[in-house]
């Protein structure tokens, strides 16, 4: 079986920057499937506005059509904050020997030091860092020392361990951010066009944005 891809965020709304980025790290890496993981409570951002059943609803709404996208809820079942730690752990008494592949975006992956017990998240699951063309990865502190002994120029590594490898790939950047479409819809512009028909419906009839 291939490996697991774990995608996790708020999803307030889920977007096509989102999706894009899950199927092209799905195609290129020969993933399985990639999880989508929505958050009940990111200790390290601001609440979420959407409610907790429409973002889970935007999320299904949006993954419905690609076979290969499912949706977990285990971060939405668990009480207080959503710590990526939690939810590797009990994917890998899930999973004991498979494969799992973290996704980050960069700024997820920068921000990494400041996540409860970072440390331990390599030796759950592989990570994967979509990035921008043109990054350069730090070169010194604890995320160089991380690439240092993890990083990874070889998808083949992720499908050969369940875990420990840190591979760093570009993909395809769309100019699309939730607060942006917050924004919009607080103005009462239309979202068409920066998320799937599904979840567009699902912003208009429930006014989960509007002022």
């Amino acid at each position: 079986m291939g490996p697991i891809g774990i995608f996790g965020g708020t999803f307030d709304p889920i977007h096509y920057g989102h999706l894009r980025t899950a199927l092209e790290l799905l195609q290129r890496l020969s993933l399985a499937q990639v999880l989508f993981v929505p958050s009940a409570r990111q200790p390290l951002r601001d609440p979420s506005v959407a409610p907790m059943s429409t973002r889970l609803a935007m999320v299904r709404a949006a993954v419905r059509e690609e076979p290969r996208f499912a949706v977990d809820t285990r971060e939405l079942e668990r009480p207080g904050p959503s710590w990526t730690v939690d939810t590797l752990r009990s994917l890998r008494s899930d999973h004991e020997r498979r494969s799992l592949c973290l996704l980050l975006g960069m700024d997820a992956f920068l921000s990494l030091p400041r996540w409860r017990r970072w440390e331990e998240l390599s030796g759950l699951a592989n990570i994967v860092v979509a990035h921008r063309p043109g990054w350069q990865p730090p070169d010194q502190g604890p995320l160089a020392d991380l690439l240092g002994r993890c990083g990874t120029e070889s998808p083949t590594d992720l499908h050969r361990q369940p875990a420990g490898s840190v591979l760093v790939t570009p993909v395809t950047q769309i100019d699309v951010s939730a607060s942006q479409i917050r924004a919009a819809a607080v103005a009462g512009e239309d979202p068409r066009y920066l998320v799937p028909d599904s979840v567009r419906e699902i912003i208009l009839e429930t006014e989960c944005y509007a002022r």
